[in-house]
């Protein structure tokens, strides 16, 4: 008998409904991140409709993002003790009836409430999905199946734009909400039906004082994250803000070192092979929330497209991690070369993307284009091997917990990679505008000062060079934090330092 006999002859027999399931928890993830998008092609219908404010327009797009960031290390660790199938149906009766509150909104009080409803479904939902991955695929099938998962979120990014633009075309703003109770319902059936149950056999205590001290933390940064850009980064709120999660989060870290079954082993950190899957997992959405940042402003002030048209130039990006991992491409090459340079080499194309777009696609959409197919190449190749690695470093029976870390790791590198890139592109920009324009803080303002042509066009030139500087920047952090990361882990390969990738 030969070895690969052997092995076969004693892995455990691998669940037979397993891609069902996968098509079954895809669905479940589908209709979160759908409603990540879908919202910001409706802002012109709800300030027209509702009377929102521009303060109101930015809490219904936060309250949901700030409520399930803030809950996916809870969240996770609920659904290790009570069950990954039912906290995942219980995410989707939350989302679902969010839903239809938002839908039946009469104020934007109502419609933010509704929001944040929906984002405490939405992160039972992101940690519960992955963790659920993670128990029915075993290590051979694994890495394929989290690039299915992941290019489910490709897929619910660039479809978010497309259906809510369509939508809008023929019903009311409550259409776009609307649209997920079919989904969810289907979902719902579906998870019930195929979904095994799985939870930690240890049975831990719950840990009460570290889901608060967590959730408080969380809420604190990434508020501080998201209105920085907004209000200044020395605004009494975003000041208080940070200070108050950092502490909170310095404290919740003290806490699980000390408790006998802490809800994040604190531990984990010392692991090369997460520590470096964190690395880049933070920098590949610092690269990628920052660009989609530029780009969209970069497309309709610039180049001036329309929002629907803006969506379906975004496409490539996604069609290409869709596709390639769905035919396995990215699975095939981490089992042929491993985890480090599968990173290495997703990285370095993803932050060749950025400098394409910055470089080629400045004035015209075929150099933006070719960007865009390589940083959706870079994605297929780099997410699945980091979200492996980080759920692999972590026993089988905290991937809840897991889950959460990966979530977590996602909101915060997209909110920084907004913050710094956004700041980037206002520095450059404010510091090439004409006197005529000068302490303009947006492209319309700047635009409305000029007085001539030529000035107008050196009001656009200076937009375009920032936008330019900024995705460089994110270039270069990619770039280096691809580096990094696959450095930490083939150092964690050579040691022995976790488990095998």
């Amino acid at each position: 008998m030969t070895a690969s006999t052997a092995a076969a002859a004693t892995r455990p027999p691998r669940h037979a409904t397993r891609w069902v399931i996968l098509g079954a928890i895809c669905l479940a993830q589908l209709t979160v991140l759908l409603d990540n998008t879908v919202l910001t092609v409706a802002i012109p219908s709800l300030t027209r409709e509702m009377g929102a404010a521009t303060s109101d327009i930015q809490w219904m797009i936060n309250a949901y993002s700030l409520v399930q960031s803030g809950l996916l290390l809870t969240a996770g660790n609920a659904a290790d003790r009570y069950g990954r199938k039912k906290m995942l149906a219980t995410g989707l009766v939350l989302f679902g009836l969010g839903s239809l509150c938002a839908a039946l909104s009469q104020t934007t009080g109502e419609l933010i409430a509704a929001r944040a409803g929906m984002g405490v479904g939405g992160a039972l939902l992101m940690t519960t999905t992955l963790a659920v991955v993670m128990q029915v695929f075993d290590a051979e099938e694994r890495t394929r199946a989290i690039g299915i998962w992941g290019a489910v979120a490709s897929l619910g990014f660039a479809a978010g734009p497309l259906i809510g633009g369509a939508l809008l075309a023929r019903f009311w703003w409550g259409s776009i909400f609307l649209v997920n109770l079919p989904v969810a319902a289907l979902a719902l059936v579906a998870v019930v039906r195929l979904v095994p149950e799985s939870k930690n056999p240890a049975g831990e205590r719950p840990d009460v004082l570290g889901a608060v001290l967590s959730t408080i933390g969380m809420t604190g940064v990434v508020f501080a994250i998201i209105n920085g850009p907004q209000h200044g980064w020395t605004s009494s709120w975003v000041v208080v803000s940070a200070l108050v999660g950092a502490v909170v989060l310095a404290l919740f870290a003290l806490w699980e070192r000390r408790i006998e079954h802490p809800m994040l082993d604190m531990h984990f950190f010392a692991d090369r092979r997460f520590v470096g899957a964190v690395t880049g997992g933070i920098l590949v959405a610092f690269g990628l929330g920052g660009s989609i940042f530029l780009l969209t402003q970069h497309l309709q002030l610039v180049l001036g497209y329309g929002p629907l048209a803006t969506g379906l130039r975004m496409t490539p990006l996604a069609l290409m991690v869709v596709v390639l991992n769905l035919t396995g491409v990215g699975a095939r090459l981490l089992g042929k070369v491993g985890t480090p340079l599968s990173i290495a080499l997703g990285m370095g194309l993803l932050a060749a993307g950025l400098a394409a777009v910055a470089v080629l696609g400045a004035h015209h959409y075929p150099g933006m284009c070719f960007g865009l197919v390589l940083m959706g190449t870079g994605l297929a190749l780099a997410s699945p091997a980091m979200a492996n690695a980080i759920m692999s470093a972590i026993p089988a029976e905290k991937a809840g917990v897991g889950a959460g870390v990966n979530g977590t790791l996602a909101e915060c590198g997209n909110g920084l990679g907004v913050a710094v890139l956004g700041a980037v592109l206002n520095s450059r920009f404010g510091a090439l505008l004409p006197a005529v324009a000068a302490g303009a803080v947006s492209l319309p303002e700047a635009l409305g000062r000029a007085r001539t042509g030529a000035q107008r066009a050196e009001v656009a030139d200076a937009f375009a060079s920032g936008v330019h500087t900024a995705q460089l920047v994110g270039a270069a952090a990619v770039l280096a934090g691809g580096l990094l990361a696959a450095v930490l882990l083939r150092r964690a390969e050579l040691t022995g330092d976790g488990q095998a990738a």
